[in-house]
C-alpha cells in the first residue's frame, strides 16, 4: 500500500485568495490555523469552519475545508447543528469582536455552559471593520470612532472573563504578531476536548490606530514563561484582568470535563447522520408497554 500523504499547510488553502487589507491580524490568524491543522494531520474533508458576518467571517472562504458563512452573530448556533449531527467532524467557529462578543453574546455563552466539543476563534480588533470603524464590543472607552466621535462612554467586556464563568473548558489568547505562538495555541485548542475559545488579538490596520501591533507588542508577555498554571481557575481569572500595562498571551485554563456530546443519549450509537432512521423494535415494544 502506498504510504499516507503528509498534510502541509497548502492543504489547506482554498483557491480563492484572501481580499484583507493588506497587514491585517487576519491573514496571521488563517496561517496559524492551517498551519495547526497540517502539525495534528487533520484531513480538510473532515474539518468544516462556520463563520459569521464580518472582515474576519470570510475566513471560511479561504481555508481549504469545508465552510459555511452564515449570518451575522449566528455562528454558533450553526455549528452547535453540525456538531450533534456530525460529532466525528472537527468544527471550527470563526469570527470577530463584533459577530462574537456582540450579537452573537447570548449563543456565545449558552455553547460554553454546554461544553460542546468545538473550537471557536474570534478575531478580536476591537472595532467594527466591516462597517468601516464603529465601537465594538472591546473597543477601550474613550475610543474616538465614526459611532462614538466625542469618546466610547462603554466599559469593554472582557471575553475571557465572560468564557471562565460561562463554562469554556479551554481559554486561550494568541497575538497575530507571533505566528508561530498562535499556531501552537490553536493545536492545542483543536486537539482539547470541549469547548475552546482563542481569542486572537488581530490589529485592524485601517480603522483602530489606537491597539496596534508595536501597542501590542509593548504589552503582550507569554503565560508559560511566566509558569502559570493553566489549571487554576482563580489564576486564570487574575491574569485575564491584565489589559492596559501587560497582556498575557496562552492557555489561561484549561480543565478536562464531560462534553455535552458525552452526555447526550442520542449520541450512544455515534453521529446522528450515520444511525438508522427509526427505532428499533425492542424500543418500540417498550414504549407501546409504557403507554398503553
Amino acid at each position: 500500500m502506498a504510504e499516507a500523504q503528509t498534510l502541509t499547510a497548502a492543504n489547506y488553502k482554498s483557491e480563492v485568495k484572501p481580499d484583507w487589507c493588506p497587514s491585517c491580524g487576519d491573514y496571521a490568524v488563517l496561517a496559524a490555523l492551517q498551519r495547526a491543522c497540517a502539525l495534528l494531520q487533520i484531513a480538510p474533508k473532515d474539518i468544516v469552519a462556520v463563520s459569521g458576518i464580518g472582515c474576519s467571517s470570510n475566513l471560511p472562504g479561504f481555508f481549504g475545508g469545508y465552510g459555511i458563512h452564515s449570518l451575522h452573530g449566528r455562528a454558533l448556533p450553526v455549528a452547535t447543528g453540525l456538531k450533534l449531527a456530525n460529532h466525528d467532524l472537527e468544527v471550527i467557529m470563526t469570527g470577530g469582536d463584533g459577530d462574537g462578543y456582540g450579537i452573537g453574546l447570548g449563543h456565545f455563552i449558552h455553547a460554553m455552559r454546554r461544553n460542546l466539543d468545538v473550537t471557536y476563534m474570534v478575531m478580536n480588533n476591537q472595532i467594527y471593520g466591516l462597517t468601516t470603524g464603529q465601537t465594538s464590543p472591546t473597543s477601550t472607552k474613550g475610543e474616538k470612532t465614526k459611532s462614538t466621535p466625542l469618546g466610547n462612554l462603554e466599559t469593554p467586556i472582557n471575553p475571557l472573563h465572560l468564557a471562565l464563568v460561562s463554562g469554556a473548558t479551554f481559554v486561550a489568547r494568541a497575538f497575530s504578531g507571533d505566528v508561530e505562538g498562535m499556531s501552537e495555541i490553536m493545536k492545542q485548542a483543536l486537539q482539547h476536548k470541549g469547548f475552546a475559545l482563542v481569542d486572537c488579538l488581530s490589529p485592524c490596520v485601517t480603522y483602530n490606530k489606537h491597539n496596534t501591533y508595536a501597542w501590542f507588542k509593548e504589552r503582550t508577555y507569554k503565560l508559560a514563561e511566566k509558569g502559570h498554571d493553566a489549571s487554576n481557575f482563580e489564576e486564570a481569572f487574575k491574569k485575564a484582568s491584565d489589559w492596559e500595562e501587560k497582556i498575557g498571551l496562552g492557555v489561561f485554563y484549561k480543565v478536562s470535563k464531560p462534553t455535552y456530546e458525552d452526555d447526550e443519549v442520542a449520541l450512544k450509537d455515534g453521529p446522528l447522520l450515520k444511525q438508522k432512521i427509526g427505532i428499533s423494535e425492542e424500543t418500540g415494544r417498550k414504549f407501546m408497554e409504557e403507554l398503553m
